[in-house]
């Protein structure tokens, strides 16, 4: 998976690389706004971030609002990284639009744990996105039938919306995806074909 790090602090920038590295992620290390802004608008986004909060130009707080109002269709997973642990400054933080928050100085348990949870929502999420677009495809495949059929109670022909009368197969294959294959049921078997000519064996014998 790769992991996005945005941090001015080129200590901590280190520090990230590192451990994300040792955890068997991919890393993409830049220490400027500006740049992570620009590497998540690509169309090979990483799927996570973990940004600093505090940035000369475009800060981590300006990057999240930016990548929700974007309305990306996968919008990177994104940890805000920051001194700030006023429980204002982390409402703030997440109404800004960022899924986590880490507060420094922090312990790399702590962020191989808020790391391994992002990347578990990641994988639902696209999951789900998969089955959405499976059911959004058998949908378009599929036409459903709604509503009363008038349907001849000797022929079973059904009455069409143009006042015709058509056969049940002729119907059903304008109105859906089905396909017929004709056979013959065990009862009309024995009826028109079994019988008839038992009838017709018998009055030969006779005769």
């Amino acid at each position: 998976m790769k992991i996005l790090i945005a941090d001015d602090d080129l200590t901590y920038c280190r520090t990230l690389e590192g451990l994300l590295k040792k955890w068997g992620y991919e890393p993409i290390v830049t220490c400027e706004g500006e740049q992570a802004w620009k590497i998540l608008q690509a169309p090979e986004a990483p799927e996570l971030a973990i940004l600093d909060w505090m940035m000369p130009g475009k800060d981590g707080v300006d990057i999240c609002r930016d990548v929700r109002q974007a309305g990306q269709s996968n919008p990177s997973y994104i940890i805000l990284l920051t001194s700030k642990g006023r429980k204002e400054d982390v409402v703030s933080g997440l109404d800004s639009g960022a899924d986590d928050y880490i507060i420094k100085p922090f312990t790399s348990e702590e962020l191989r744990a808020r790391v391994q949870a992002g990347a578990r929502i990641i994988k639902l999420q696209m999951a789900l996105a998969d089955r959405v677009k499976e059911l959004q495809e058998a949908l378009q495949q599929v036409k459903t039938l709604q509503g009363i059929l008038p349907i001849c109670m000797f022929c079973k022909k059904i009455r069409n919306d143009q006042n015709y009368w058509q056969q049940v197969e002729s119907y059903l294959s304008q109105h859906s995806q089905a396909e017929f294959t004709h056979g013959l049921c065990p009862e009309c078997l024995e009826k028109y074909f079994k019988r008839p000519l038992a009838v017709l064996r018998s009055q030969g014998g006779e005769e």
